[in-house]
C-alpha cells in the first residue's frame, strides 16, 4: 500500500483558513531551517516536502482543488498531478536564465590627420561577444569629417551579447588622431610654418604652400616681416560631410631664412645694400684685427 502524504497545511504548520501571507512566511522560515546545506541529516526529504506543500498552497487554483478533494496517495490522483506540476516548475527554473545586459566594449582607433579631417571608414577587429575565447569579428567604423582627438563614437548593440534575452552592450570607439609632420590643428583651423628668403620677403613673391588640399598659390607682398600670418580661407577642417560643407581656414606663419654661408658675390651685394641703406659695419676690436692680419701673413 502506497504511503499517504501528510496534509500540506500540517507540513507548513498552518490552519486551513490561513492567508497567502501566512503561507509565504511559513515557507520561508521552514525552507531556511531545512535547506540541505543547513540540515543535511534528512537528505533533503523534509525540504522537498516543504517545497511540494508550498507549490500547491501558494497557487490559488491548486489550493482550491486541494481543499475540495484532499490529498491523494502516491499512486495517482491529485498527488501525481502535484508531482508532475512540481517537476515541470523545477525544469522551468533550471532552464530559465537570469537576464543580464551585455558588457560594453571599448576600442581605441588611431586615424591619420587627413582621415580625421575629411572622414574615413576603418575596419577594426573586436571580440565577437559570443563567449568563445579569443574569437574576433570584423566591424567597420565610419569616422565623420572633422573628428577630433579623443572623440568617442558609440555604436549601440555592438558590444558583448546579453544573457537570457537581455540587450547587448555597446561599442565605444575612442579616436586617436596621429600628428602631422607639417600641420597642427586648432579647432577647425590648420596652422603651418613656411620659410621664405630675404629677397622674397623684401621684394614679394608667389609661393606654393602645402595645405590639406595639396599645394596652393599664396602671394607674399613686398616688405613682409618675420612672423607674419597669412590666412588661406576655406582650406582648414570641414565641419560636416559633403563637398560644399563649411570649413575652417589655413593659417600660414612666415619665417625668413637667414643664410649661414655667403658666396663672395652675395656678400658684396649685401654689403652694397647695407651701404645704400646707410648702415655701417662695426670695426673689429684691435686685438682681433691684429690676429686676423697675422693669420693672413702666415698663409
Amino acid at each position: 500500500m502506497a504511503k499517504r502524504k501528510r496534509d500540506y497545511y500540517v507540513v507548513l504548520g498552518l490552519e486551513k483558513g490561513c492567508s497567502e501571507a501566512d503561507i509565504k512566511r511559513a515557507f520561508r522560515e521552514l525552507a531556511r531551517k531545512h535547506h540541505p546545506d543547513v540540515n543535511p541529516d534528512d537528505a533533503g526529504e523534509r525540504f522537498r516536502e516543504i517545497n511540494e506543500a508550498y507549490a500547491v498552497l501558494s497557487d490559488p487554483d491548486a489550493r482550491a482543488r486541494y481543499d475540495r478533494w484532499g490529498q491523494a496517495d502516491d499512486g495517482g490522483g491529485l498527488g501525481a498531478v502535484v508531482d508532475a506540476a512540481q517537476d515541470m516548475i523545477n525544469d522551468v527554473l533550471r532552464r530559465r536564465k537570469v537576464k543580464q545586459r551585455g558588457a560594453d566594449i571599448r576600442y581605441t582607433l588611431e586615424v591619420g590627420f587627413d582621415e580625421a579631417a575629411f572622414g574615413a571608414s576603418k575596419s577594426i577587429h573586436i571580440p565577437d561577444g559570443a563567449g568563445r575565447a579569443g574569437a574576433m569579428r570584423e566591424f567597420t567604423v565610419v569616422i565623420p569629417p572633422g573628428t577630433t582627438q579623443g572623440a568617442v563614437k558609440m555604436i549601440k548593440g555592438e558590444g558583448e551579447r546579453g544573457r537570457g534575452g537581455a540587450a547587448n552592450g555597446d561599442l565605444h570607439v575612442v579616436v586617436r588622431v596621429a600628428e602631422h609632420s607639417r600641420f597642427r590643428r586648432e579647432g577647425n583651423d590648420v596652422r603651418s610654418e613656411h620659410s621664405i628668403t630675404f629677397s622674397q620677403a623684401a621684394l614679394g613673391a608667389v609661393l606654393d604652400v602645402a595645405t590639406l588640399d595639396g599645394d596652393v598659390k599664396m602671394r607674399i607682398p613686398e616688405g613682409t616681416q618675420p612672423g607674419r600670418v597669412f590666412r588661406l580661407r576655406g582650406r582648414g577642417i570641414p565641419q560636416a560631410a559633403g563637398k560644399n560643407a563649411p570649413r575652417g581656414d589655413h593659417l600660414v606663419h612666415v619665417q625668413i631664412e637667414i643664410p649661414t654661408e655667403l658666396t663672395a658675390k652675395q656678400r658684396e651685394l649685401i654689403e652694397e645694400l647695407a651701404r645704400a641703406s646707410g648702415e655701417t659695419r662695426p670695426e673689429l676690436p684691435k686685438k682681433r684685427l691684429i690676429d686676423r692680419v697675422r693669420s693672413l701673413l702666415d698663409e
